[in-house]
């Protein structure tokens, strides 16, 4: 096994000459065996081990066995103990991936602080093909039929060649001690139930059934390459990222419309399953202003375009100013000046300029989102309309209609900030001095 072991680290790049490897060390028989493996290789090792104070004494037990293992091969020792239900209570989170969360942030501590390379951790081909069956059983994509990557960033898996059986007959002849937690003979959770009841009868239908999953999720990971090329591809084509959203262009998509496999890979990042592709194939045929919220993020029809955006929230908080140097520190505002206005002074065109007659406005001045039923005179016009009419006009997606904040004095609106800037308060020839006001870019 040692020489399967180091061909496939060789095969697959895993390791590279003189790198620090942290082994993950649970004191279960498949880390215990791999930890076995990169000592007999005469790998530059440390050991990891997590005690996420489960299962009482027996917990503190699986501590004491790796530490002396540590001890007797001389190597590097850490541990850790985490309180994993109150952490899995806090954030509503099940207790196996609150365990995940804080022993995988906790090896990148380590690794980082202690000089290490890499973190093996030590899943095997059976754990690969559990993976497999249960995300088919829960519903995937292409990418859930791979299996598990045998690296991903600083995470290194060296045992996903070996079986279980293979694991049982190396640990039986090199007599290594390990200790067998009892949850995992129980099969009230989906991984017990694929290894105890669902891989048998597939075994009895198949004897080779490890060898023909494991040759399966190979030729899925070169189905799922091609097809992240094309989705590259067709991204590069259908989506513009900007301005604190991200916009996709309906035509591009036109010929995929009724490709579920597509859309959801292309769909996937911003929170897009199984569970809701029907309503984005819904508001795609649909009309403007039709949404879903996905969880992660809000997808809106917006004419002939997809606009997705994180959930919106109305946060912004009314801001008063009593005089131009207050103006001048609120945040969405750039510069504050005031200017004297002579027939040679130029009014730059610039929507993010304002350029005010100072006398028409009354300070304090206030600085809010736009409501239902505001109303300004649009410069050039002298019958006012109504906000919303306007923002329709012009065409305004419902982000950019959120997003927009306007400057009102003594209850008019002197500027959609950004945009333009109410009649009332334009240059004349009578003007003298200029309130000149530049903002942030929104």
């Amino acid at each position: 096994m040692l020489d399967d072991f180091l061909h496939y680290i060789n095969a697959n790049r895993l390791v590279r000459k003189n790198q620090r490897i942290l082994l993950a060390v649970s004191g279960g028989i498949d880390s215990m065996v791999m930890a076995h493996l990169f000592i007999r290789a005469g790998f530059n090792t440390g050991i990891a081990h997590c005690n996420f104070s489960l299962r009482g004494k027996e917990s503190d037990m699986d501590e004491a066995l790796v530490k002396r293992f540590a001890a007797r091969h001389k190597l590097p020792f850490f541990s850790a103990r985490f309180d994993t239900l109150s952490y899995s209570q806090k954030n509503g989170l099940s207790v196996q991936v609150a365990a995940r969360e804080l022993r995988y942030g906790w090896f990148e501590e380590i690794r980082r602080k202690s000089g290490f390379d890499l973190v093996a951790v030590a899943h095997n081909l059976n754990d690969n093909i559990e993976t497999m069956l249960i995300n088919l059983t829960r519903g995937t994509g292409i990418a859930g039929l791979t299996g598990i990557k045998n690296s991903t960033d600083h995470i290194i898996r060296p045992l996903l060649f070996a079986t279980r059986d293979s694991i049982e007959k190396y640990c039986r002849k090199n007599r290594i001690s390990y200790r067998e937690d009892r949850s995992n003979a129980e099969t009230k959770y989906t991984r017990n139930k694929i290894r105890h009841l669902v891989i048998p009868v597939l075994k009895e239908i198949n004897p080779s059934v490890e060898k023909t999953l494991t040759e399966t999720a190979g030729r899925m990971h070169e189905v799922n390459e091609v097809i992240d090329l094309f989705i590259k591809e067709l991204t590069g084509k259908s989506i513009i990222r900007g301005d604190g959203m991200v916009k996709v262009r309906l035509e591009a998509l036109e010929p995929f419309a009724g490709n579920d496999t597509v859309l959801y890979e292309l769909f996937k990042n911003y929170g897009v399953s199984g569970n809701n592709l029907g309503d984005l194939k819904s508001i795609m045929k649909g009309s403007t202003g039709l949404r879903i919220f996905t969880g992660s993020h809000r997808i809106i029809k917006n004419r002939n375009e997809l606009l997705i955006t994180e959930p919106f929230t109305s946060d912004f908080m009314d801001i008063s100013a009593g005089n131009p140097e207050e103006l001048r520190r609120v945040p969405v505002i750039k510069s504050v000046r005031l200017v004297k206005v002579t027939p040679e002074t130029a009014i730059p065109a610039d929507p993010a300029t304002a350029f005010l007659d100072f006398e028409k406005v009354r300070f304090p001045v206030t600085i809010r989102r736009w409501r239902p039923g505001d109303f300004f005179f649009p410069l050039g016009m002298k019958k006012r309309k109504k906000l919303s009419d306007y923002l329709t006009d012009r065409k305004f997606s419902i982000p950019d209609k959120e997003k927009l904040l306007i400057l009102e004095s003594a209850g008019k609106i002197v500027w959609l900030i950004g945009e333009k800037i109410d009649n009332r308060f334009r240059i004349t020839n009578k003007t003298t001095k200029a309130l000149v006001i530049k903002a942030q870019k929104l």
